[in-house]
């Protein structure tokens, strides 16, 4: 069975063989370790840790006149609220039942 684009070695014999050892990629191992040299050099001179801290700063500022909360904090007033509000229903009906004891008062 012929794949597309498979080499077909009835038609192409050549084409089929193990590539020659000149056809092997070959990579000095000290072009590399220059390579990796030279990009530390440029990351380690660059001004990106000080843009970094000044984004950090400005978005920290623009943040702040947002007037935003932390997640925790949202989070912390959210169950508050729910025990509040769960309170505020227990005793509602507590004073529903007490005002349906109580004898009616007297009219004059």
């Amino acid at each position: 069975m012929h794949r597309i684009g498979a080499p077909d070695s009835r038609r192409c014999p050549d084409l089929v063989r193990e590539p020659r050892w000149y056809l092997r990629p070959m990579i000095d191992r000290r072009l590399l370790d220059d390579l990796r040299s030279r990009i530390d050099a440029a990351l380690r001179d660059s001004p990106a840790p000080e843009i970094e801290r000044n984004l950090r700063a400005m978005l920290a500022a623009w943040f702040d006149r947002l007037d935003l909360v932390l997640r925790e904090d949202f989070e912390v007033q959210k169950k508050l609220l729910e025990r509040a509000q769960t309170r505020l229903a227990e005793l509602e009906a507590r004073i529903a039942e007490l005002e349906s004891r109580a004898p009616p008062k007297p009219s004059r």
